[in-house]
């Protein structure tokens, strides 16, 4: 190989996003907490961005806004950087009050008192947040509290309460010797057992079992009906029981069909997870990013909902503060950066406005049998289909939908939620496959149970209705909704074919 050292000239080809097209890609990407926390950051941080408090006891005035499906100057697409320095960004700046009136008025403000209200209101929406939840932990270290032991006897078994979680439904996973001290003597290896059994004997019931069969035989009171045949069924027969295998289990004991499935009904109402109930439960909270009101003609027009978002402005202080003659090159440098940020982010949540409208109402067009008549009637679509109506590249699409919600008439769903893939039926017609699984759910709710049907005879069954699905396909669907296998299925003690 020959090396030689030298210049030359090469020529070459590169993409660089500017930082503005990289702001508005995640701006536009944000879901709308993410949004808020990010515009709340850029006020604490930038100080040439104000916020126009608006007084919530006063009606909303009138905001003109651009119902055009096309992009404004100030909202046209991103586009790659070209190599300029921005410049004309920063000409733009002597020019902001004609450009922007509305962000450099210096209109009325509500008056101190005003604020304050306004403050004191959010602080009683804080002071409303639900406390903590009691723990599962300090439920029962409570209960112990409440019983005469000693003092070794409570400090194992508060030890044994310290090792169990809720997420794990209070099972006591690891063993007494691996929880004690090693080389702890036999005499307290047997009080260890007798704190064990003293916790398990807490409520709720079944807590610190070291398996299922043994948390399933603690809530089975002695004075149970059913007691001996619970018994016999959760300490032998559990796995036979989940696989349907009714007919060994009655040879094993003797039971009847009915009689296993009279106590099977029996062990269902026992808790396998007696835990759990103090888990604390993180239920989402899901605002809608649009809503959807239906014209006279029946369609859908699209309504971006980020009226939370405040009222951004660009400092006039600042603004004459740039302009003003004894102002050092630094501090101008400095207040140029930071009004070139704060003109950014509010082009950028413009645009994002602009964008997830434009997108949204071209999926709500798109999808519109599936608002009038239902899940079964949603039609194939990708991402590609939308990005080429709305003119802007898949990935825009994506960012757009992005842990975005809608408002329907038919419930509040993810963007997300429109776009699902599709097969073509026999007579060419293109099938959602949303529509396959409503229908496969449709065919095994009127299947006969003593004969349910198999994958491959869903599979015929499907066919009869125009949807060619191959036999895997049926099997992942199956699972992935839950629905067990036929032989799963199967009812035993069925007597007669179901109508």
């Amino acid at each position: 190989m020959r090396m030689s050292f030298g210049l030359e000239t090469r020529q070459k080809q590169e993409q660089r996003l500017s930082p503005r097209m990289i702001q508005s890609m995640e701006v536009l990407q944000m879901a709308g907490i993410e949004l808020q926390e990010r515009v709340e950051q850029e006020i604490s941080e930038n100080p040439t961005l104000e916020v126009d408090v608006v007084d919530p006891t006063l009606p909303e005035e009138e905001q003109e806004s651009v119902d055009s499906d096309q992009p404004t100057d100030n909202e046209t697409e991103m586009v790659v950087d070209d190599g300029t320095d921005a410049s004309d960004d920063f000409e733009r700046l002597l020019n902001m009050d004609q450009e922007f009136p509305d962000y450099f008025g210096d209109g009325p403000r509500p008056s101190t008192n005003r604020i304050e209200q306004i403050a004191d209101r959010r602080h009683d929406t804080i002071s409303n947040i639900a406390s903590r939840p009691t723990s599962l932990n300090d439920d029962l270290l409570r209960q112990l509290g409440e019983l005469e032991l000693e003092p070794q006897l409570r400090a194992i078994a508060e030890l044994i309460i310290s090792s169990l979680t809720a997420e794990d439904g209070g099972y006591f996973r690891t063993s007494l010797t691996d929880l004690l001290p090693r080389n702890t003597p036999e005499e307290t290896l047997e009080l260890a057992e007798q704190a064990l059994s003293l916790v398990q004997r807490l409520n709720p019931r079944g807590i610190a079992a070291r398996d299922l069969s043994e948390c399933l035989l603690a809530q089975v009171d002695e004075t149970h009906p059913d007691r001996d045949d619970l018994a016999a069924l959760i300490s032998g027969h559990l796995d036979d029981l989940r696989d349907n295998r009714l007919p060994q289990i009655s040879r094993a004991t003797g039971m009847t069909l009915q009689r296993i499935q009279q106590v099977t009904d029996e062990l269902k109402k026992l808790n396998p997870k007696p835990g759990a109930t103090f888990a604390e439960q993180h239920a989402p909270t899901v605002v809608p990013d649009i809503n959807l009101e239906q014209q006279d003609d029946g369609s859908y027009q699209v309504v971006v909902l980020d009226t939370w978002l405040p009222r951004l402005s660009i400092s006039a202080y600042y603004r004459q503060r740039l302009q003003d003659p004894k102002a050092t090159a630094e501090e101008k440098e400095f207040i140029k950066r930071k009004v070139m940020g704060a003109q950014w982010l509010i082009e950028a949540i413009e645009q994002r406005r602009s964008t997830l409208k434009r997108v949204a109402q071209a999926i709500v067009d798109y999808q519109q049998a599936f608002l009038d008549h239902g899940p079964e009637h949603i039609q194939p679509l990708k991402m590609q289909q939308i990005a080429d109506q709305v003119g802007v590249h898949v990935t825009t699409v994506s960012r757009a939908v992005d842990d975005k919600w809608v408002q329907t008439p038919r419930g509040i769903f993810a963007l997300k939620r429109f776009f699902v893939g599709g097969t073509v039926s026999a007579d060419g017609e293109d099938v959602a496959y949303d529509r396959i699984r409503i229908k496969l759910q449709e065919i095994i709710d009127r299947e006969n149970k003593s004969k349910p049907h198999s994958d491959d005879e869903l599979v015929r069954q499907l066919a009869q209705h125009g949807m060619k699905v191959a036999r895997r396909t049926i099997t992942k669907y199956r699972k992935k909704m839950g629905i067990p296998s036929s032989r799963q299925r199967k009812d035993w003690t069925a007597e007669k074919p179901n109508p």
